[in-house]
């Protein structure tokens, strides 16, 4: 008897956390198809979308229409395996001063090396005008794996992007002497920030904001508050707070396993480490974060949203005291999910991955 009251008990458990879908009625609009893998979306208003194609086209969406010609003047990129035209994010005065910046695997000149770089550029008349580089990841990688890529803005101005572990080197995520498996911060020129957490430390390198990652898909700020998002092995995905000078523990603890299924670490806690506000075992291959917090659809605000890559879905979390109460999952129609944003007026843009990629615009369906 104890033991069916057990069971029992768990049961209640899980299925409080995983929620059975809310009745919110929402239809899809297909805003551009035929895409060659999508990957980094910046939404700058209700009517304008800046998107990547990983294979280093950068594209444009205008009222709700695909500009046929790629963006001109951008860098190359290595497409290779997890690599190319990663990530984008315009500036916060955009609007007034065109800049956006792009984050990207490159090629060492005259050698099989690649690293990660981002640069700052004006997007003027579907062109890139005034590239600067402003971030090179040290030291260069032999694989095509674990880039990072993505981008955030901190509330002064300051630009924070996270650094992959480059997959064949994750021992040197808990080292601050290279870029592997770190959140960096820097100002918009390449400039450090005079108060970043390791300035006068012997060894490490002045940009790191963060350390003990693996390879974050996901960043963003919200009220000041920094959410990143670690793609795991195989298991072991992570939503973590992210604060300056802090270790986030990999691959020294770890809640996941190796692809061949051996043991990576036995810890999943240590003291001086830092712990998930949420994880998923078995992986859901999370691939963005976005807070929504908008009216439109008035039962998912103050949520979190984690778009998924497998089985292929999208995670909405509900957050009390920086803590995960709620899991429904939602958009297990669309197969695997490479971006969710949210525009203005609180519609939401959904990417869908691989060749023949979709961006997807979600509204509600007020005819249901």
């Amino acid at each position: 008897m104890n033991l069916i009251k057990a069971y029992l008990f768990v049961l209640t458990v899980v299925f409080s956390i995983c929620l059975k879908p809310d009745t919110v009625s929402f239809k899809y609009e297909i805003l551009a198809e035929d895409l060659n893998r999508p990957w980094g979306i910046a939404i700058v208003d209700n009517d304008h979308v800046i998107f990547t194609e990983l294979s280093g086209q950068l594209r444009q969406i205008k009222q709700d229409k695909l500009i046929e010609e790629p963006v001109k003047g951008v860098p190359s990129v290595l497409f290779k395996g997890q690599g190319g035209l990663s990530g984008v994010i315009v500036d916060p005065d955009f609007k007034s001063n065109n800049i956006l910046y792009l984050a990207f695997s490159s090629r060492d000149d005259g050698k099989r090396t690649n690293t990660l770089k981002v640069i700052r550029a004006e997007l003027i008349n579907n062109s890139l005008k005034n590239i600067k580089e402003i971030f090179k990841a040290f030291p260069s990688r032999n694989t095509a794996l674990h880039y990072g890529a993505k981008m955030a803005f901190l509330d002064d101005g300051t630009l924070l992007i996270t650094s992959g572990d480059g997959f064949n080197y994750r021992e040197s995520a808990q080292n601050l002497d290279n870029h592997f498996g770190k959140i960096v911060r820097i100002n918009t020129d390449g400039s450090i920030p005079d108060d970043n957490p390791f300035l006068d430390q012997v060894y490490a390198l002045p940009e790191i904001w963060s350390y003990g990652h693996r390879n974050a898909q996901g960043l963003i700020n919200h009220n000041g508050v920094i959410y990143g998002l670690e793609h795991g092995p195989m298991g072991g995905d992570e939503i973590n707070i992210i604060e300056p000078g802090n270790n986030y523990g990999w691959p020294v603890i770890t809640y996941g396993k190796d692809y061949n299924g051996s043991i990576i670490s036995p810890f999943t806690k240590m003291n001086g480490m830092e712990q998930p506000i949420k994880y998923w075992v078995p992986s859901i291959a999370p691939s963005s974060i976005s807070f929504y917090d908008k009216d439109l659809f008035p039962e998912w605000k103050n949520n979190l949203f984690v778009s998924s890559m497998k089985p292929g879905d999208v995670r909405r979390l509900v957050i009390e005291d920086q803590k995960i109460v709620k899991e429904e999952i939602l958009f297990t129609d669309l197969s695997r999910i490479r971006s969710f944003k949210v525009f203005p007026d609180g519609s939401i843009l959904l990417a869908t991955d691989g060749s023949g990629g979709e961006i997807i615009r979600v509204k509600p369906n007020y005819e249901e």
